[in-house]
């Protein structure tokens, strides 16, 4: 045998050792109730916990180099940024009263506060609850609007907001970076904002499609963005200059949703019927609806497109799906109300994009 085909045959050799033990990356997972969860990617299970020196996680996101973590705690009206070297928090960045979503592009994290939120969703449409906003709404004025706070992680601290609506539940980007998208449960609306100045571009009201918008997601080719209605059991769809093309019917209370990579599938997490439901992103049929667990707000593919890992707040639980055979594999304990979760290397889901 020739030196040549020697040396062919081995890096042929050590390129499938290589790509056989290729590390599968890493998931983050914030619990209500306590901190961060790690899970290592190769093995499915829990490797430890960050103390985020705060109450009340809910968002976070990872730079695009995964050497920072930024947790939103409720409780103290900051961020929490975490370096992923050593798991300590290196500063904690004020923001404003009751942060929640965390979106992060380049050097800056776009984190929703909510200065009037008294805690807890917004009450049911037609409830009592709401009635009495309503009529307080009438003597009192509207309620203060959510602000999206940008934070210059250079710097380390924040340079400036973006107002949104009452309530801002989901926050989302332009293809083109020139956009920001979100979501306002509490007006029933999807507000887009130029990024640069934070000027409101358009809205759209959602009341005739469905009650409070929550999840929203653009297309990987950004033709198209899907917004769940929580309350209406549906997705909305619309085109790349916001136009509602459609809704399409989905199990009971939508929440969290991602296209996958190739903007092929739709998946869709829906709370109270329990399941991961996924659609055809071109024909908007149902193709699948996977059983999950309690309280399932938000998920995430792995790095390797592979699995999907759904957090499960009141099961205390991540459900792991082959992304495949679209069939729940395994069960990760994870304790004290799970609530979003996000991986390194970045994965398409509900919280966060794929890198290029």
């Amino acid at each position: 045998m020739s030196f040549k085909r020697n040396l062919i045959i081995t890096a042929i050799s050590l390129l499938a050792t290589n790509n056989a033990f290729a590390d599968a990356g890493k998931a983050y997972v914030t619990s209500q109730d306590g901190g961060v969860t790690m899970i290592d990617l190769n093995t499915m299970e829990t490797t430890g916990a960050i103390d985020v020196k705060g109450d009340g996680p809910r968002g976070l996101g990872l730079t695009d180099d995964g050497k920072f973590l930024i947790v939103a705690t409720r409780e103290n009206g900051s961020v929490s940024v975490i370096d992923t070297a050593t798991n300590e928090v290196v500063k904690q960045i004020p923001v404003g009263k009751n942060p929640e979503f965390v979106r992060v592009r380049g050097n800056l994290a776009f984190v929703s506060y909510e200065p009037s939120a008294k805690g807890g969703p917004p009450p049911a449409p037609g409830a009592e609850p709401a009635k009495a906003d309503d009529n307080a709404d009438d003597d009192k004025g509207p309620k203060e609007l959510a602000r999206i706070g940008i934070i210059d992680l250079k710097k380390g601290k924040k340079i400036r907001e973006i107002t949104g609506g009452p309530e801002t539940e989901g926050i989302e980007f332009s293809k083109d970076g020139k956009q920001l998208i979100i979501t306002n449960e509490a007006d029933n609306t999807v507000t887009v904002h130029s990024l640069k100045t934070g000027k409101l571009i358009k809205r759209i009201e959602t009341k005739q499609y469905g009650d409070r918008p929550r999840g929203i997601k653009v297309s990987p080719d950004g033709k198209t963005y899907i917004t769940t209605l929580e309350y209406g059991n549906k997705f909305m769809v619309m085109d790349k200059k916001f136009n509602v093309l459609r809704t399409v019917d989905t199990g009971l209370a939508p929440y969290g949703v991602s296209y996958d990579k190739n903007g092929e599938h739709i998946f869709v997490a829906t709370n109270k019927s329990k399941m991961l439901e996924v659609y055809d992103a071109k024909t908007y049929e149902k193709i699948k609806e996977i059983p999950t667990g309690n309280r399932c707000w938000h998920f995430s593919f792995t790095p390797d497109d592979k699995q999907i890992i759904v957090a499960c707040g009141k099961s205390d639980a991540i459900v792991v799906i082959d992304a495949e055979t679209l069939e729940p594999t395994k069960q990760i304990e994870v304790k004290q109300l799970p609530w979003g979760l996000v991986t390194y290397p970045k994965a398409m889901g509900s919280l966060d994009t794929k890198l290029k």
